[in-house]
């Protein structure tokens, strides 16, 4: 007998006013789904969303086939290497209805690797074009004009499968093209030899990478994608990349990739804009279709062809590249009209009211639908910070059906704490709220800093924390009191944010051993210089210099949450102690002990505690991690049968501990 699933307003009170919203936004996606899947709203998405198999240049009995959607043009000709570039009848593709276009050529006509592109007309105009579908796109080193290639490599022959459901991801976001020490581009190839093992010994078990969508410039960060379906070429070919998701798999990690579908670049030669002459062929008309911000196109989800090519674009990185999933960016830009620019989400009416793109919310649960379908083990994240209720809930439950949403508050508290108050100041209650406040009902990734931190323009907690002294005072030898606070804090926070994450935890390449400095892509403004576009991993090698032991805790921290499974159990308050700065909690059998005074040592600190015998595993005090080594590892403590005053009522035993000044001390039950 099927439990019935709960809805999302019957678990949460404050959306009874809205029961009506929540049920009509799960009658719109199951008449979607029957209208796809032609089988009902239980039918199955998959085997008719097959747009990327059907458009775009294939092989098909002895010919290539070119297939464009482009309703508006009079006449498309295919021009390339081949042909001079030139228009010519015998190039032409022909009108096949709909809206749609073919050309079937001889195989011989067409080589690997040579260079092609669209011409098309229309009534008033014409121009080159990138085929939508296009999954190879490259740049001319020397014009910087984009084209498409005709792409027939031997196929790639897997080694291994995935690594399995993932319920509680250690993420690793990571952006291949910065990843080298070398002042340059960084390939697949260079990531997959010197980055990759590096992930597995620190204990990351996903990887998350930026920028794989083709986009024309790459100081972008990869979010103003021209090509959908083609991979970056700047980065290495197809078989390349599965190379490293191949011996990732092998490894154990995951790997899920950043997805852009919630607008496109609007150049229009590289990419979708104006494609056949009409502004509004995958965009909204008029002003809907821009992004006031972000100076991009804005997709008409609304439009059956725009959904089924993004649908499409989410069904081919999954099979192609054996993707373990997407984590969606501007997520909050998709759901509302107004992007969310401005707007204080302090209101539930805000979630459910005319500002909110139906289109859009619809294409998110079909998209989530259709991705689990092919996929029952993959992960969805939705980057969203004006935390709409439902989001991250299952469609059953009347949710748009993402298994996690980006617990992007966090990361802002920490910059607030940081500049607006004086260590004396931090709140172990507020930081304990602002941690763990999240709907029961939903899934959530937490970090204490992800790329947005370590942009130009922003900085890292660790350059927060200390600022120029970075550059004189990071050698061991060196005792400076900016430098030793900073590093105390950085550990501290970086501890605190992931041992209370919902269910999981999330850290941008290089923050986990404080990387120096920000994230400067080549550009005018910087001589095109790459010095801020790279990663310095030999500082973090380096046995002199005080980033090792930063990456060494963090290194302990992700196995020891990872390998005791801890995020499968909620955390437990045990004490927010206001005046001495102190936060103790608990999680399945572990106590998280942090004393946030900058001054005061805490000796025999009592707090409530369940009764047993502890052991001390780490504490960010240990000499390994550039602490004092005030604390013993492996020393135990035993609970007494005393009633505390101090903290959780609920127990009846009291746990005494010595906690130094800005430093955190991780226990484990024993007996």
């Amino acid at each position: 007998m099927k439990m019935k699933v709960k809805k999302i307003y019957e678990t949460d009170p404050w959306l009874e006013p809205f029961r009506q919203a929540v049920d009509e936004r799960g009658v719109r996606l199951s008449k979607l789904t029957a209208e796809i899947s032609g089988a009902g709203p239980e039918g199955l998405l998959s085997p008719h969303v097959n747009n990327h198999l059907w458009y775009g240049l294939h092989k098909e009995a002895g010919s290539w086939v070119l297939r464009e959607w482009a309703p508006g043009a009079t006449r498309i000709f295919l021009i390339g290497e081949f042909n001079n570039w030139k228009k010519a009848d015998a190039w032409a593709l022909k009108p096949v209805g709909s809206g749609n276009w073919e050309l079937r050529i001889p195989q011989i006509f067409l080589h690997h690797g040579e260079l092609y592109k669209l011409f098309v007309e229309w009534p008033g105009g014409g121009g080159e074009r990138i085929p939508a579908y296009a999954t190879r796109v490259v740049q001319d080193p020397d014009t910087k004009v984009f084209s498409a290639q005709v792409w027939d490599a031997a196929p790639y022959k897997w080694k291994h499968e995935g690594p399995g459901k993932r319920p509680h991801p250690f993420i690793y976001e990571c952006h291949i093209g910065m990843s080298s020490e070398k002042e340059k581009v960084a390939s697949f190839d260079d990531f997959r030899t010197t980055v990759l093992p590096r992930v597995k010994r620190l204990g990351y078990d996903t990887l998350q990478i930026m920028a794989l969508q083709e986009h024309p410039y790459y100081g972008s960060f990869g979010y103003q994608v021209s090509s959908f379906f083609a991979l970056s070429s700047r980065f290495g070919t197809p078989e390349q990349f599965k190379a490293l998701v191949d011996e990732a798999h092998g490894m154990g990690i995951a790997v899920i990739m950043d997805i852009v579908h919630s607008h496109a670049v609007s150049n229009e030669i590289e990419g979708l804009g104006r494609f056949d002459g009409h502004e509004d062929l995958y965009f909204y008309p008029g002003e809907a279709g821009h992004h006031p911000a972000w100076g991009s196109r804005c997709f008409d989800y609304g439009k059956p062809e725009v959904r089924y090519f993004l649908l499409s674009n989410c069904k081919y990185w999954l099979e192609e590249y054996h993707l373990d999933g997407f984590r969606f960016d501007g997520v909050t830009s998709m759901l509302y009209w107004d992007h969310g620019l401005g707007t204080d989400f302090g209101d539930y009416g805000i979630y459910f009211g005319p500002g909110v793109d139906a289109n859009a919310v619809d294409y998110l649960g079909l998209a989530n639908s259709l991705i689990h379908e092919i996929n029952p083990d993959a992960i969805t994240i939705a980057e969203d910070v004006s935390g709409m209720p439902g989001l991250a809930a299952p469609r059953k439950a009347g949710g748009v059906g993402f298994d996690f949403r980006m617990a992007m508050g966090i990361a802002d508290h920490w910059i607030k704490w940081i500049k607006e108050k004086g260590d004396e100041q931090w709140s172990p209650g507020e930081i304990w709220y602002e941690l763990t406040n999240k709907r029961a009902d939903e899934k959530t990734v937490s970090y204490a800093e992800c790329h947005d931190q370590a942009l130009v323009g922003d900085k890292t907690i660790i350059f927060r924390l200390i600022d120029k002294e970075m550059y004189f005072s990071m050698d061991k030898p060196v005792k400076n009191i900016t430098v030793e606070r900073g590093i105390a804090l950085h550990k501290m926070i970086r501890l605190v944010t992931a041992a209370t994450a919902g269910d999981g935890y999330l850290d941008f390449m290089g923050n986990e051993f404080g990387h120096p400095e920000w994230i400067d892509f080549p550009r005018e403004g910087n001589g095109w210089s790459y010095s801020h576009a790279r990663r310095l991993w030999s500082i973090a090698d380096d046995d002199s210099l005080l980033y090792k032991g930063l990456e060494a805790f963090d290194a302990a921290m992700v196995h020891f949450i990872r390998k005791n499974q801890l995020l499968s159990h909620k955390p437990v308050l045990l004490t927010a102690d206001e005046q001495k700065q102190i936060l103790v909690f608990l999680r399945k059998n572990t106590i998280f002990a942090l004393n946030f005074n900058p001054t005061g040592s805490f000796g025999d600190y009592g707090f409530a505690a369940p009764e047993g015998t502890y052991e001390l595993v780490f504490s960010s005090d240990d000499a390994a991690f550039n602490g004092q080594g005030r604390l013993s590892v492996g020393e135990r403590h035993i609970s007494l049968a005393q009633k505390c005053p101090n903290g959780n009522r609920e127990f009846d035993n009291t746990l005494y501990l010595y906690l130094p000044a800005r430093s955190a001390v991780v226990l484990k039950k024993i007996k």
